[in-house]
Parts: C-alpha cells; sequence; structure tokens
C-alpha cells in the first residue's frame, strides 16, 4: 500500500460568470508556512469584489506568485506540500567579505553622482543650480509617496468615468424637515431596540421612502439596454458603503416587503460583510436604485453618480439646524439637503422632481412608515 506525497496545486477559483482574471491582493501565510485545512491562504481582489481562498487540505505553503499579481482564474499561484517545508533549489550567495590586507581602501576622491544623496541634517550650498537640484530631489523623496491604484479603486474610476461618458447625467436638488423622523426615532427607540434587537436608524426610512417614490413614478425604476427601455418591476435597491478599499454598493433585496425592522437588519447584515471584506459578487449585483449618504462623512450638498445600468441615485446629507419660514413664523429645524441625479435619457424633469418631492413628504411624515401607509399627493 502506497502513500500519496503529491503536492496540492493552489488555483484561482472562480469567482463569478463575468470575471476571468483578478490581483492577488495578499498572502494570509508565508512562504512555508504550515497551514490547515480551512485556513485562509490568499485574497484574491476582482474588480467587483475582494475574495478569500482556504486551504482544501493541511500542509506546507509554497507560494508561486507573489502578491500584486494579476492572475486568471485557474491559473496556480502556490503550492501544498505534505510534511515538512519544501527544500529550495538555491539560496541567496552571501555577500563577500572584504579582505582588508589585501584590498586597498577605496579612493579618497568623491565620485559626483547625477543626484546627490541628502542627509537629513542641512548642508552648505554653494549654487543657484545646487539648490535647485536639492529642491527637486527632497519634493520626490520626502514630499511624495507612489503606489498603484487597486483594482477596485481602478474599477470604481472606471465606471465613474463611463457613467459620465454614456449618460446624460442631471441632477435636482430639494430639502426636508427632520423634525418629525427625529422625535419619532426618538419616541420609539427603546421599544423598538427591545423588540427587534436593532437599532431604528435613519435608513430604513429612507429606504421605504425609495420604494413609495419608485412606485409613484415608475419611470425612475428602467434602465436602458442598447435601444430598449427595460422596467423593472421589483424593489432591489442599494446603498452606498464606505470601506477602506473604497466605495462598494451592497444590494437589500424585495425592500418593499420588508418593514423597518427587516430593513435595519438586512442593512446591518450587509454593512458588516462590506467592512469586513466579506461580501459576495451576489450581494453587489441586480440593483435598480442606489441610495449615497454622504452626510455621515459631513457633506451637506454633493451630485451623486450614476451606479450604472441603473438610472437614479438619491444623495442624503448632513442634517443642519438651520432657519426656516413655518407658516409667519421663522424656526430652526433640523433639515438636509436632498440629490436625485437621473438619466435624462430616460427619464424628464417633471419625473424626477416628483420623484423627489414623494420621498420629501414620506420622510417628513414617518408616522406613515410605521401604519403602512403613503402620503397624498
Amino acid at each position: 500500500m502506497s502513500t500519496a506525497t503529491t503536492s496540492l496545486p493552489i488555483r484561482v477559483p472562480s469567482v463569478g460568470e463575468s470575471i476571468t482574471s483578478g490581483v492577488l491582493g495578499s498572502w494570509k501565510k508565508k512562504d512555508g508556512e504550515v497551514v490547515s485545512s480551512g485556513e485562509a491562504l490568499f485574497e484574491i481582489e476582482t474588480d467587483k469584489v475582494t475574495s478569500e481562498v482556504f486551504a482544501e487540505t493541511d500542509g506546507t505553503l509554497e507560494i508561486l506568485v507573489p502578491e500584486g499579481t494579476e492572475v486568471k482564474v485557474g491559473q496556480t499561484v502556490g503550492q501544498l506540500h505534505p510534511g515538512k517545508a519544501p527544500s529550495r533549489k538555491s539560496t541567496p550567495a552571501e555577500a563577500p567579505k572584504r579582505d582588508t590586507a589585501t584590498t586597498p581602501p577605496p579612493s579618497k576622491t568623491p565620485v559626483r553622482e547625477s543626484f546627490p544623496t541628502l542627509s537629513p541634517t542641512p548642508t552648505l550650498v554653494h549654487t543657484e543650480a545646487d539648490t535647485a537640484v536639492i529642491s527637486s530631489n527632497s519634493s520626490r523623496s520626502d514630499r511624495e509617496t507612489r503606489k498603484k491604484m487597486s483594482p477596485l479603486r481602478r474599477k470604481i474610476a472606471d465606471r465613474l468615468v463611463s457613467a459620465q461618458h454614456t449618460a446624460a447625467i442631471l441632477t435636482t436638488f430639494n430639502e426636508a424637515d427632520l423634525s418629525n423622523l427625529i422625535a419619532l426615532r426618538t419616541e420609539v427607540q427603546s421599544t423598538f431596540q427591545a423588540q427587534h434587537g436593532v437599532k431604528l436608524g435613519f435608513m430604513s426610512f429612507f429606504l421605504q421612502a425609495a420604494v413609495h417614490a419608485l412606485k409613484t413614478v415608475p419611470a425612475l425604476n428602467a434602465r436602458i439596454e442598447g435601444d430598449e427601455i427595460v422596467s423593472q418591476h421589483y424593489f432591489d435597491i442599494g446603498v452606498a458603503v464606505g470601506t477602506e478599499k473604497g466605495l462598494v454598493v451592497p444590494v437589500l433585496r424585495d425592500c418593499d416587503q420588508l418593514d423597518l425592522a427587516g430593513l435595519e437588519k438586512a442593512l446591518g447584515a450587509v454593512a458588516a460583510r462590506a467592512r469586513d471584506g466579506k461580501l459576495s459578487l451576489p450581494d453587489l449585483l441586480g440593483g435598480v436604485f442606489t441610495i449615497s449618504n454622504g452626510g455621515v462623512y459631513g457633506s451637506v450638498l454633493s451630485t451623486p453618480i450614476l451606479n450604472p445600468p441603473q438610472s437614479a441615485i438619491l444623495g442624503l446629507h448632513a442634517i443642519q439646524q438651520r432657519p426656516v419660514a413655518v407658516g409667519d413664523q421663522v424656526e430652526i429645524r433640523p433639515m438636509m439637503n436632498l440629490a436625485l441625479s437621473y438619466d435624462h435619457r430616460l427619464i424628464d424633469g417633471k419625473e424626477a422632481v416628483t420623484f423627489l418631492i414623494a420621498i420629501k413628504k414620506f420622510v417628513e411624515n414617518p408616522a406613515l412608515a410605521l401604519l403602512h401607509l403613503t402620503p397624498s399627493s
């Protein structure tokens, strides 16, 4: 009876039907380190998502492809060897030691280099030309750093430029008085959290408002494909989430079928996966509309860019105490600026304004969300 000692190749797995390549983001284990079955070996970064690849068996890791290399699906990037670490074919030779008895000392005549080495302490400068050279070198070495864009950041850049070039983007603005929403949220927060195990935030109200507005103005729940308009009759809404690696937009499914508690739980789950880098490709696909909340970073007003192939995106902003006219009086109210960017090829200005007013009325009358009612026009 023989025992198998063949090494197991570590290959880049398929992470989606439309994805054929990615970048080997980082090795989770060191070359020559013993790993156990189920342990994470490396990250594969694609233009849509970052995924971890796990060991299929116990063994010693041999890394064949370094971090930051672009790799193809199915490519072998390492091996798992049973038992001890494999012996290396060659090792770097040690630098020869100087024989001080036979080797003459280096010449004391300095060799002038094209870019002199700078010391951290001030040096005497004799000419204006030398000063210019030193200033230029100091700027390059001390005041700038360079690194390659991550695959996710490159894809974000490509998608943003593509959206600007392919869609006729226009933005309309409005503002909402969140006095009632804040008061209601404060009143029911403790009871809501005790019953559902999650906090009641603002986003769940805006998600329900988006569902209501999409039903009110169906033109925004559509997309352009070639020379066709595809109308969507479901309400899968993306929520932009900032992560260390860039902005991602996980999608909440069937928002029209979820109450406030269901929306808060779904939102919390995808946000946690996004921050931990655990999003899968299905988490990011199929959204019909996006909400981006720049207010969490302090943004007061912005023009959000479309998330193709979607035709509209709602931008939320910081809540500010501002003087507003209420009847014949001026009062200080918590106000939020709202921005709706939309594809003018598909959506007319009247439809965009009607949609944003529907959002405004819904969040200004938040009790309707608890009663499953919609505001009158």
